[in-house]
């Protein structure tokens, strides 16, 4: 056997290990451990649970400082003052909560009343503009034992058509929460509510730990999909709902609830959900307390 190679066999012998040297790089990558993907959640907080006491600018500083990067302000508040601590802080409005959707409902039996809660909702879409806020949190109604669930459902989709011409004038969308208002209690139907508005304008606001008491919050998140334009980010325990009383249930720290947060993260990932996320949380009542509820949401966020 000769020792040395000719032409042809060199150029066998060079174009095998080339190759092979051009596929090492990718093989030994492959094997390295992988960095989840980091979930592009926008952290904020619901302004109404921020128990530090001060002025805006002085909640808003403390907020930051805690790490959100973001609130929720309630709506009829004074918009300069919300302005301008927005602007030193550099926290944005992820939304604006109407703060009439109880008092003055869009269901009530008096038309009055209907009408003073849709000036209500108009206001609300008019600070968030003014916020820079893509959405405003609304309650659509109440059934009770005064109002049918056939009519909850006629008399707010009236008023909240009334207010549509606004959203869109102003480029904010009405997000429709789920809440224990007897009304809207499926997935399905919520879908089917947002979709006969036939609007751009009208969304859905997910309030996960109020979902847990009748149902799951993954469901839901599979069934509204691109419909969903906030989150609120709530614990909720059953067991404490079950020995103490239902609102009861809401007294628990994240992560010891009965959220399956990563049940609901993953579905969130299958919608491509890049929104806010929003704590409605008890805890917010001093800067240790706000930064507990911070890195809480992070561990949630990335579940």
């Amino acid at each position: 056997m000769k020792a040395n190679l000719n032409r042809r066999d060199f150029l066998k012998v060079g174009s095998s290990a080339v190759a092979m040297a051009a596929l090492a790089p990718t093989s030994l990558l492959a094997a390295e451990p992988t960095t989840p993907k980091k979930r592009k959640i926008k952290k904020g907080i619901m302004y109404a649970t921020v128990g530090v006491k001060g002025t805006v600018l002085e909640k808003f500083k403390t907020v930051k400082e805690a790490g959100f990067e973001g609130v929720e302000p309630m709506s009829h508040l004074d918009q300069d003052e919300v302005v301008r601590a927005l602007e030193e802080t550099g926290l944005k409005a992820g939304s604006v909560c109407c703060s009439t959707h109880w008092n003055q409902t869009l269901t009530d039996p008096n038309p009055a009343t209907r009408e003073r809660g849709l000036e209500g909702l108009k206001h609300a879409l008019r600070d968030a503009k003014r916020y820079g806020a893509p959405a405003v949190l609304l309650v659509a109604g109440v059934v009770n034992k005064q109002v049918s669930y056939a009519d909850a459902y006629e008399r707010s989709q009236e008023q909240i058509r009334k207010a549509l011409p606004l959203a869109e004038e102003l480029g904010v969308k009405i997000a429709i929460e789920n809440v224990w208002n007897q009304f809207l209690l499926s997935p399905l139907e919520a879908a089917r509510y947002v979709d006969e508005f036939n609007s751009p304008w009208v969304a859905w606001h997910l309030d996960i730990g109020n979902l847990i008491t009748y149902g799951w919050p993954e469901q839901w998140v599979r069934i509204l999909g691109k419909r969903i334009q906030t989150l609120h980010i709530k614990e909720y325990s059953r067991k404490r709902r079950d020995e103490e009383g239902p609102g009861k249930g809401f007294g628990v720290e994240f992560l010891k609830g009965d959220n399956d947060w990563p049940a609901v993260m993953k579905a969130l990932d299958d919608i491509g959900y890049e929104g806010w996320g929003i704590a409605e949380q008890p805890g917010g009542d001093s800067l240790e307390g706000l930064k507990k509820l911070s890195d809480e949401m992070d561990r949630i966020f990335e579940s």
